[in-house]
Formats: C-alpha cells, sequence, structure tokens
C-alpha cells in the first residue's frame, strides 16, 4: 500500500452519535458474540457460499448431461431432465476441488405434489461414497429438503433417485452444496500504524461504565476477532518526498521489534513484511533503500540476505519468531529499482528521481515488462536478465528467511490488476521457475485486492482460483484488502456492489473473506484488512473525547462470519386447497464444534385468510433460536394423485 493510497483515505467520521447497542443478526443466528456498543450498525451474518455455482463447478448426469447444467444455474425456473424415464438417474456435481467445511446441501425439485425419493452422497475421488442424506423411503409430498451434514475432504455431490410414486417425473431445479467459514482461514490486519498510535486509546464502548477491551489498539481488535498481526519494516524510514531520514523511525527494524513484542503478548499471529525500502514500496515505486543505493550488484545482494537474517534473529532472541515473512511488498514490477528505472519509466517516489545519480547508479531488481512478449532478441535479452536479477535478490530473502527463522512460513506478495491476470500468471511461471532454480521456494502466494484497483468480486474469485490451481502446491493468501465507510455520498466504489457505509463495509471485506474461503482444495489461508486504524477506517474519533477512538460495528466481521451452528433454514411442504399446511414443530440444526445435529424448535407466523384458498405457493417465516426459519408450502388442487391431506 503506497503513500499515494493513503492520502485518499476518507476523513475521519465525526457525524452521529456512539449507539448505546448494536444488534448483529449473527450474534443469534451464528451463536457468535454479540455486536456490543460501538459507532454505527451491521447486520452481518455468517458466510454461506454456493459453491455449486461456481464458474470452475460443473454438473453431469446419468442422461440428460445436455441439460444437468441447469440444475447449478442458480435459476429455480429450470431444471435438469434425465433423457429416459425410470429410478437410478443421478446427477453429480464436481466442485472443482476439496472443501472441508461443506454443511448443507439444498435440493429442489421441478415436480409439485409428489414423493422424491432419492439418495444424496459425497465423495472425495469420484469412486468411494458416503451417504449424506437417504430418502429412498420417503412419503412426504414435497418440492425439496435441506440436509446437513459433516465431511471433509469432499469435492463430488450426488444425488440418486430411487423412484418417484405416481405420473411425476424426476428431475432436479436446484442443487446447492452450502460452504462455510474454515476455522483455520486467519483473519487479521496489517496493523503497523500502531507505531504511531501509541498515544491513542482504544475502546470497545467510550461512553459506557464498562468500555470494553481496551484501552490498546490491538486489545480491542484481538476482542473484535482479529487473530493475525502484520508489520511492514523499512530498512531506514525516510521522507516520501525529500528523502531524508524521518525525525522518528516509525516502522522501521528496532521499533518494528517492539511492535512485534505487543502483538506476541496478545497471542496473535506476527506477520513481518519487508519492504527493502526506505519508504512505501508498492506496484507504482520500489525505491532501493538509500544505505544500499550505490552498491554493486553482489554487494546489494549479500546485503538483503544480511539484513533479513539479522532482523529475524532479533526477533527470534525477543521471542517474536514471525509466523510469516513476506519478502518484498507488492512486487509485481519487482523490487530495489536501479539502473534499470530509467526504462521502465518510473517517476516515484520523489527523492528516487530527484536523485537519480545515487538511487539509479546501479543495477537492480526492476523487472522490464515492456518487453514481455517480444520477439526483438535485444529486448527478450533485457527482459530476461532483469528477471534474472530480481529473482536473485528474491531467493536470497527467501534463504534468509530459511536459515535465520526456519519456523516462519515464507509469502511472495504481488497484485492482479484489474483484467491483467495474464501479467500476473507470467509473474508466478517466471519467478517459481527461477527462484526453484536457485535452490528456492515460497511457501505462500499472495495478492492485494481492492476493488477500485483491481476489479469485481466476481474477478477476484477467478484469480484465485487461477492461481491456486494452476500452481497447487502453495497456499494462497489475500494479503491485503480493505474498503471505506463514508465518502462518496455513500455510493460505491468502482468495481464493487457495496455502499460506502458501515454495513457496506461489512459486506466488503466479508466478500472477501468468503473469495478466500472458497478457493479449492482449502489453499485460501488467509485476509489480512490494510491498516484499518487510519486507511479506510473500521474505527472513529470518539467526539469529545481526547485521543479516544472506536470501532465501527463493522469490525464484527472477523467473529460474526463464522458459523457456530448451521440451520435447516427451509422447510418444505405441500397442501390440497382449502387445508392448512402441517408445519414442523422443529428443524435440524448442526453445531460446528462437535458435528452434532441436534433440533430446535420453530414458532411459525400465521398463516394469512384465504392463503390456501386456491392453488399455488405460500410462504410462512418462522422463527428459532439459530435464526429464521422459511417455510415454502406447495398449494396443490384436490384431484387423483395430488390428493396429499394423508401425506
Amino acid at each position: 500500500m503506497s503513500k499515494d493510497l493513503r492520502t485518499k483515505r476518507p476523513a475521519r467520521v465525526l457525524a452521529g452519535l456512539t449507539t448505546l447497542s448494536t444488534l448483529v443478526a449473527a450474534g443469534l443466528v451464528a451463536g457468535a458474540a454479540p455486536a456490543g456498543a460501538i459507532f454505527g450498525t451491521a447486520d452481518i451474518k455468517p458466510i454461506e457460499s454456493n459453491i455449486a455455482a461456481k464458474p470452475w463447478s460443473s454438473a453431469t448426469a446419468a442422461s440428460g448431461s445436455s441439460t444437468a447444467g441447469l440444475a447449478v444455474d442458480g435459476d429455480p425456473t429450470t431444471a435438469w431432465r434425465p433423457d429416459r424415464p425410470g429410478a437410478r438417474q443421478w446427477l453429480t456435481v464436481d466442485l472443482g476441488g476439496a472443501y472441508d467445511n461443506l454443511r448443507k446441501v439444498k435440493v429442489v425439485f421441478p415436480e409439485r405434489g409428489a414423493a422424491h425419493r432419492y439418495v444424496v452422497e459425497a465423495s472425495s475421488d469420484g469412486r468411494r461414497w458416503q451417504t449424506i442424506a437417504d430418502r429412498s423411503h420417503n412419503r412426504a409430498v414435497s418440492r425439496g429438503e435441506v440436509h446437513l451434514f459433516t465431511r471433509p475432504g469432499t469435492r463430488y455431490v450426488r444425488l440418486t433417485f430411487t423412484g418417484v410414486p405416481g405420473r411425476a417425473k424426476v428431475g432436479v431445479s436446484e442443487l446447492q452444496v452450502l460452504n462455510y467459514l474454515r476455522d483455520d482461514l486467519v483473519l487479521g490486519a496489517d496493523l503497523s500504524w500502531v507505531d504511531d498510535h501509541q498515544s491513542r486509546e482504544y475502546w470497545v464502548d467510550p461512553l459506557a461504565a464498562d468500555r470494553g477491551a481496551g484501552p490498546h489498539q490491538l486489545d480491542v481488535v484481538k476482542d473484535r476477532g482479529m487473530r493475525h498481526a502484520r508489520l511492514r519494516v523499512w530498512n531506514e524510514p525516510r521522507s516520501e518526498s525529500t528523502g531524508q531520514p524521518t525525525a522518528v523511525p516509525r516502522q522501521g527494524p528496532q521499533r518494528t521489534l517492539t511492535s512485534a513484542q505487543w502483538i506476541k503478548q496478545r497471542g496473535l499471529g506476527l506477520g513481518i513484511d519487508y519492504h527493502y525500502a526506505d519508504s512505501w514500496a508498492d506496484p507504482a515505486k520500489q525505491p532501493k533503500p538509500r544505505a544500499w543505493a550505490e552498491l554493486g550488484f553482489e554487494d546489494l545482494n549479500r546485503a538483503v540476505y544480511d539484513f533479513t537474517a539479522d532482523h529475524l534473529r532479533q526477533l527470534i532472541r525477543q521471542g517474536t519468531t514471525p509466523d510469516k515473512v513476506a519478502v518484498g511488498n507488492e512486487i509485481i514490477n519487482g523490487f530495489m529499482y536501479g539502473s534499470e528505472a530509467a526504462l521502465i519509466g518510473t517517476t516515484d517516489p520523489k527523492y528516487f528521481v530527484d536523485q537519480a545519480d545515487v538511487y539509479q547508479s546501479q543495477p537492480g531488481g526492476g523487472l522490464l515488462w515492456r518487453y514481455w512478449g517480444s520477439t526483438d532478441p535485444a529486448e527478450q535479452k533485457l527482459y530476461d536478465e532483469a528477471w534474472d536479477r530480481f529473482t536473485t535478490l528474491a531467493a536470497s530473502g527467501i534463504k534468509a528467511v530459511r536459515d535465520a527463522s526456519p519456523k516462519s512460513e515464507v509469502e511472495i506478495h504481488v497484485i492482479v490488476g484489474k483484467d491483467r491476470l495474464a501479467k500476473t500468471m507470467e509473474f508466478w511461471h517466471q519467478f517459481l521457475t527461477r527462484v526453484k532454480a536457485k535452490g528456492q521456494d515460497p511457501d505462500v502466494l499472495a495478492i492485494s485486492y481492492y476493488s477500485e484497483w483491481h476489479g469485481t468480486p466476481e474477478a477476484l474469485d477467478v484469480n484465485l482460483h487461477t492461481m491456486a490451481t494452476t500452481y497447487p502446491g502453495y497456499k494462497i493468501d489475500i494479503a491485503e484488502t480493505a474498503y471505506p465507510a463514508s465518502g462518496g455520498d455513500g455510493s460505491p466504489m468502482p468495481n464493487s456492489p457495496f455502499p460506502r457505509t458501515i454495513q457496506g463495509q461489512a459486506d466488503a471485506i466479508q466478500r472477501v473473506f468468503q473469495a478466500a474461503n472458497d478457493v479449492v482444495d482449502n489453499k485460501g489461508a488467509g485476509v489480512l484488512v490494510w491498516e484499518p486504524a487510519g486507511f479506510q477506517a473500521m474505527f472513529r474519533a470518539v467526539p469529545g473525547l481526547a485521543n479516544t477512538w472506536e470501532p465501527h460495528a463493522s469490525i464484527n466481521v472477523f467473529n460474526a462470519s463464522r458459523a457456530e451452528h448451521v440451520l435447516q433454514d427451509t422447510v418444505h411442504t405441500a397442501t390440497p386447497v382449502g387445508v392448512a399446511p402441517k408445519l414442523p414443530a422443529t428443524v435440524q440444526v448442526l453445531a460446528t464444534a462437535d458435528n452434532k445435529i441436534t433440533t430446535t424448535s420453530v414458532r411459525w407466523q400465521p398463516l394469512p385468510p384465504g392463503a390456501t384458498d386456491k392453488p399455488g405457493e405460500v410462504t410462512v417465516t418462522g422463527m428459532t433460536a439459530r435464526g429464521p426459519v422459511t417455510a415454502v408450502v406447495d398449494v396443490l388442487p384436490r384431484r387423483g394423485d395430488h390428493d396429499v391431506s394423508d401425506s
């Protein structure tokens, strides 16, 4: 994240009053802690994602395969129909990879007034199957059902018909396979500015007698569900404009040691992000540190290793071994630019250009994308040489982590620009091939995601999936994301459907959590929000209280996105015209902590007068201790096979 991005952050929100309570629905539905008394409101429900509808999922069938995709298209008015009648027709959904936290299957049939008989099975390999729902002896007339299950490693879900009484035809309108947030998906933030904010007090509810967690920023974020904090490290912090050392070397190596202690003291995971620069490094600028600017390449390479290993050893000696170390920051265009900057055409930061005789005097690790794909041998040679220099430096950084802190994971962090996935995939191809040839290899491939620069949430899904399936040997991280809670009259950011409100902030961030969680084979490892105390902030200054800050209700996205209970939230039934439906007194609920399925009572709202006076569909809402339930009632004519009064 660059200085330019920092200057675009919205001003502190000072309007409005601190609410005395914020009732978040997830407190009931997910069993998560209530939001508490924090600024604004946000209705945050647990993440529930239909993997069957993802572009990488597909459906096949025993017959009628040309229409199998209609069963997973998200449109209940379309349906898969077999080419021939009879039982033992099956539909299989391939989710494109395995998932460990699928918990629910929803099935809807096109035929009303039939008692569908079927079995639902799950498999990891498409050969060995485990039954998750057996309705082979079903006599209840309904157009669908919700089945709860637990089976880690599921890739395939198959529905097989065993029979349909009467003249009804088999078929499936919708087969949904629902994924929930894994407990091992690490959610946290880059909190480097905790170094700058030492004079501030942070409280969950600063106006209450019991102010909740605080006064340290890290106390509040841990209480609100963050598990990991990342810290950037500048070599010798300098002014972005002048290049002169800053009066206080914030985010420098020594001050980072202290911040790391605060993080580890609270039991949070620790990430270290080496910029290998004295000021902001990002896709637009990657200045060398001043101390290394005039080093020849061999000495520069040695400096990368020595600096990285030395600082990591200091962290380890004080008992703050990092869980993850990023070698460079958003290095899609390389890092530690040197004399090749003239060909790159970089104009930022100002001191890098103004002091070109220093900073651009020796070769560095900048990439020459302008020659990507060139057929000119001279240009191709320059392209390859730049890649070799860059990956030589990166391999030294990786080796330093391996040697000094072998328990730390190594992350390489880039971006996928809007409609620029091909460039990122070329990066991974070149980078991984070359660092492996140099004897090194990272553990985690990471990207940043800000909708205004990186595209829609759907594009994010595709980008992550492409990386995970092309390079299945690595974990995938979203190392940075953020979304504003104000500004622009509340209108969404470019490429985003979410308004710039506290609710929109929660929804946008949760959508990124979902994208990481939905990566096939559970390769999505974590998501970090970038600087939520400063950029597109999830906190506000409390009016009337000096140096006192409180969180937006959106911060509860870290706790409330995880489902502690999964509810059988839809009931399908049928009744003849003029007869009140028989709705169940209980529905099932699955506890994710122990995978046990129990029942919970439902209190149904009364049917409107005349609701069943004519054929059609009626919905009835109900409430349980775990959230709302909907009954979908087919009102059927009284005739022959469709008389279901005794069902």
